[in-house]
Parts: structure tokens; sequence; C-alpha cells
């Protein structure tokens, strides 16, 4: 992307910092955009998963901003790295993957990535290009630019030598590698997560070593998840997918605790500074309105991930589900054959919870009875009533148990 940056160099630096942890160092940066020229901006990626969520998506929004400053981002797809595995933050060794899994991976990464970044001032390249080719002498040539001790410094690797805990050789390998990514792009600045500020500062290093202006590092902040208190992922079912459905997305931007809006807000929606700024400003004073602040914010990621439009469709559908009862559209459907009468004559309706999926056992069943979720066409079943007549269920009654779980009988 040809051009010069639009905005004076201290309105871009309003943008640069805003949710940013580390510039390293400040001064730099500044005397990288007085030049006028459009930076280069580095963000490599190891795809080790197909899915990403919000969390990862908060590198790409920030390099968004520096595309819309005019500037121009490189992303590295790391399938020359991935074969080795970041130990950034690590307390084990990283299973490599094989090639196949990250080509796989790096397809589905670049196509969410997409939904952020601007495909037409992207630059995509992928890192094993450079770092396969390379022969022994190259390899040894890199690495003598390294030391042992400055790299046993990382908190990873210094907790787990301290400790006993093994660290396999290849491992010390990945910032000299990464290092060299900047190296052959020609780096300004490069982006990622607090916990690879190492990495990043080995990239200034190298490349003061080859003779070349030093890269800036800038660390983003691990956004947290829908919980309000771990770091967003999978394993924590606190995360929002960016290939969830609209209306799973924006139930879970509305489950979101109510003090993390404002961190929302300037890590993850499309708003401009000066909004995000006065949501902060509101929730300092008392006078936000989580509940309305969490719609709005909702619509806007959905916005962003599936169209705009989408936002609003996902708000009236939860409106409709979760608001005022309403069955969702897209419920599972059994036969009316599945309710079958006991000795008695009667449902076991633990047992039918069960058999239509609401939930896994007849015990569970039982508690979700007790707990007065369980409803019948709209209407709740009191508590104990585990046996029901069978004249309540005919093709076209709904089963529920609160607000999510529902089945239709056909």
């Amino acid at each position: 992307m040809e051009g010069r940056a639009v905005l004076p160099v201290e309105e871009q630096l309003k943008v640069i910092t805003s949710g940013t942890m580390q510039i390293v160092p400040l001064d730099e940066l500044k005397k990288k955009l007085e030049k006028g020229t459009p930076l280069n901006i580095k963000l490599g990626v190891d795809p080790t998963s197909p899915d990403l969520h919000l969390g990862h998506a908060v590198p790409l929004r920030k390099m968004r901003q520096f595309q819309d400053l005019g500037h121009r981002v490189t992303l590295i797809i790391g399938n020359g790295t991935a074969l080795i595995g970041d130990p950034s933050g690590r307390d084990s060794t990283r299973p490599p993957l094989t090639e196949e899994q990250v080509e796989a991976n790096a397809k589905t990464y670049v196509e969410q990535a997409m939904k952020v970044l601007d495909p037409q001032k992207t630059t995509i390249v992928h890192n094993g290009d450079w770092i396969k080719p390379l022969n022994l002498g190259k390899m040894l040539n890199l690495m003598s630019k390294f030391n042992v001790a400055r790299i046993l410094e990382r908190e990873d690797f210094h907790n787990r030598y301290t400790e006993g805990r093994s660290i396999a050789l290849h491992e010390f390998i990945y910032p000299v590698l990464q290092a060299y990514d900047s190296v052959v792009i020609e780096a300004d600045l490069e982006m990622g997560g607090n916990d690879q500020i190492f990495n990043l500062l080995a990239g200034r290093d190298l490349m003061r070593a080859e003779g070349m202006e030093p890269q800036v590092a800038l660390t983003m902040p691990l956004l947290v998840g829908t919980d309000g208190v771990k770091k967003m992922s999978k394993s924590y079912k606190n995360y929002i997918g960016l290939t969830d459905e609209p209306a799973d997305m924006f139930g879970k931007v509305m489950s979101i605790a109510d003090e993390i809006v404002p961190m929302y807000y300037r890590l993850c929606s499309t708003c401009s500074l000066e909004e995000v700024d006065a949501i902060d400003a509101a929730f300092a004073d008392g006078t936000a309105d989580p509940y309305k602040l969490k719609r709005e914010l909702g619509v806007n990621i959905v916005d962003l991930y599936h169209g705009v439009g989408e936002g609003v469709k996902a708000m009236e559908a939860f409106d409709a589900q979760f608001k005022k009862g309403e069955a969702p559209e897209d419920m599972p459907e059994f036969p009316l054959s599945t309710v079958e009468a006991n000795d008695e004559g009667m449902v076991y309706l633990a047992k039918l919870l069960a058999d239509l999926g609401i939930c896994k056992s007849a015990g569970e069943g039982r508690r979700l009875i007790d707990g007065g979720g369980v409803k019948i066409d709209g209407k709740p079943v009191e508590p104990k009533h585990y046996n029901v007549d069978p004249s309540l269920f005919s093709a076209g009654t709904t089963v529920q148990s609160g607000k999510k779980r529902w089945a239709k009988l056909v």
C-alpha cells in the first residue's frame, strides 16, 4: 500500500496507544511516524488452532487501526515456526504440529482474520518460505547473535530451568527465528501479546546486529473472558468465537460481567476512540447503563463478524427468546412417539427431558424440575411433579428448561 499517513503524529499516537500494554521504545515510534511514510506493521501468528475467539482478534483490531491510519500490515503465517511451537508462557514443551495441520489451520485463520483486517491493505506471507531453506551456515550465524544466558532470563524458561523441568533445545531457536522474520520483512513495528515481549525485543536485537533500523515492540493485553476473571480461552469455556452463530455471539456478549464492558469496547469493538473514552468516563462517574451498552456492543461485534444488519437481527432474536419467552425458530424436533406412558399411565417427565436432549440423565431431569425451570407449552411444571399426564403432549408441543434448552414434538 502506498500513500502517506493522514493524521498528525500526536493524533496517530492517541489511536495507537489506546488499549496497549507496552510500546518499547515509544520515542522511536514517534520518530518513525514523523518521517511521514507508511510503516510496515508486523504480526506473526502460528496457526496452532483452527478456531479464533475475540481474544485472538485483539491484536488484529489494533492492526486494523494502523491500516486506517495509512500504514502497511504484514501478516506472517508461521508455517515454519509452528513446526517448533512457541514456548512463550508455557511450562512444558508444546507438541509440534504437522505441516498439513498448520496449512489447514492457516487457511481458516486467514478467513477469520480478514473479517477484521482490510484485505486490500494486508500482505500475507509464510515464514516457511525463508526458514525452511536455511542452510547450516546461515542458521549458525543467526544463533551466534544470541546467548543462552539471555534466553534463560525469560520467565518461562527460567522457571522451567530452576524447577528442573525439561527445555528442548529446539525451543531456544524459536525467538531467533521470529526475530529473523523481522529482518526478512524489514518490520518497523512488531505486535504481540504481553507474554511475547522477549521475542519482540529479540527482533530489535537481531535487526540492530544486521545493521538495520530496529523495530518497535508493541504488546496488547490478554482479553478477559466473559466470566470477568480468567483470560479468554476455550478451555475455560468463557470465550466468544469469531465463527459463533450471530444469536450465540450476541447472547455471550450480553453475559459478560458489567465491569469489563469498557475493556471490550476498547479492545473488541469498531467504535471510535472518542466513543470509547466517553464510555470509560460514564463508568467512572456512575452514569453508565451496562445493559444498554452491552446490547449496543453485541450489535457492533455481530455486525463486524457476520455483516452489517446481522447484529440487529441477533438482538431481536435474543429479545424474542430471552425477554418475551418465545421459542427459538430452530429448536430440535422429536417424534411424538418419544413420549411414553409408564405402567401407571403417566409420563415420567424426568426421563423424557433426557430423551429430548434437554439434560443428560433422569437424575438431572429431576433436579431441573425441582428447580422450577421446566415448562410444557410455556406452562411451568411444579417441583416434585416428576410424572405428568400424557394428554399434555401432542404434535407441536414444546418442552423447555430455562431459556436456552428447548425441544419440540412433531
